[in-house]
């Protein structure tokens, strides 16, 4: 079954035909970075437009000559504004091909991405999503960082979560205060990275917080505190310490920049990987699958990978290229999961705070 799958959520426009849920026939993905570079961070009127200007030619593009089975499409969570080009232009696509239209969950479909294969790639080596069940999701990308239980492929608990920023906003703030520019992600991982070649024991790192919220905090809803994660403490930390070293211009000049984008990165990746092995301890698991535009990090996917060995999990993680919000994860996971589909799938709305699961 070949599945054309679309991706608006937030400022990449992407179309990719999948089949059987697992083999990437097509991907074809716009990306918007130097749209909202001027702004340190996505604007969503901006987004929306250049959605609109690209979607025909990206799902053309992504089609080629192929015949579809169905249509997929994202409808939350993300950004009002951008959702609706993608639904919109998928409910006109599937009506106009008279085949199924299935409603996508962003963030589920990120945990698909370990399971995608290119053509030509040895599929045995990467097990079906069901065979790698049960296990535990990271979602960890620009909006969204949280732990999810899958006890069996297409059932999902939400264990923990950020209480504020996702990672991936934690990374961009940061690099805007350090006029690193954007997106902060791969820049910050490209500094840090020359820091550590340089100091394999660390060096002398700043010690800023690894943003673990208290017990009994009302914005834990419930969830348990060691499972959450809080990074609004760690940038205003960041914020004081390069005040108090004289701003920005002033660490450039000294050469400090290395050493505190280092230290700042160490505090994410730490925390992550510290919730993560206390998810894991919480509940054993098969595998930790991995997914969002975070897991790009070069620190990240070490500490995780050690995280996962020292726990007797399978670490399960996307090839770069399925890192990013793409239309592969969308299509494949629709495969997976055909609901909603049809008529209910024709009447959905763009739900911007979509939760796992629902």
């Amino acid at each position: 079954m070949d599945i054309l799958g679309i991706e608006t959520s937030c400022d990449e426009t992407a179309a990719a035909v999948v089949r059987d849920g697992r083999e990437v026939l097509s991907s074809v993905v716009y990306t918007q970075i130097p749209l909202h570079v001027p702004y340190g961070g996505v604007v969503p009127e901006i987004a929306s437009r250049a959605h609109v200007e690209k979607i025909v030619q990206v799902v053309r593009e992504a089609i080629g000559s192929m015949r579809v089975d169905a249509v997929a499409a994202t409808y939350g969570p993300g950004l009002s504004p951008a959702l609706i080009v993608g639904l919109n232009a998928a409910k006109g696509i599937a009506r106009g091909l008279g085949v199924d239209l299935i409603g996508v969950n962003h963030m589920e479909a990120h945990l698909h991405t370990p399971f995608l294969v290119d053509p030509g790639d040895d599929s045995g080596s990467v097990p079906r999503p069901e065979d790698a069940m049960p296990a535990l999701g990271l979602a960890v990308s620009g909006g969204h960082t949280a732990w999810i239980d899958m006890p069996e492929y297409g059932k999902y608990e939400i264990m923990g979560q950020t209480l504020d920023d996702a990672a991936g906003e934690a990374f961009d703030k940061a690099a805007k205060l350090l006029s690193l520019g954007y997106p902060g992600g791969p820049k910050i991982d490209a500094i840090a990275r020359e820091w550590f070649a340089l100091h394999p024991d660390g060096g002398d790192l700043v010690p800023f917080p690894k943003g673990r919220p208290r017990e009994g905090v009302s914005a834990l809803a419930g969830l348990p505190a060691e499972l959450c994660v809080s990074f609004s403490g760690l940038k205003t930390a960041l914020l004081r310490y390069v005040q108090s070293q004289g701003g920005a211009d002033a660490l450039v000049e000294r050469g400090e920049i290395p050493r505190v984008v280092a230290s700042y990165q160490e505090a994410i990746v730490g925390a992550v990987a510290d919730r993560t092995r206390a998810a894991l301890r919480r509940k054993s698991r098969k595998s930790l699958v991995v997914g969002g535009g975070v897991s790009l990090n070069s620190r990240l996917r070490s500490a995780l990978a050690r995280v996962a060995e020292e726990e007797g999990a399978r670490l399960f993680v996307a090839k770069p290229k399925y890192c990013g919000d793409n239309g592969a994860m969308v299509a494949a996971l629709a495969y997976f999961k055909r609901t909603p589909a049809g008529e209910a799938a024709m009447s959905l709305d763009a739900n911007p705070s979509l939760e796992v699961g629902e």
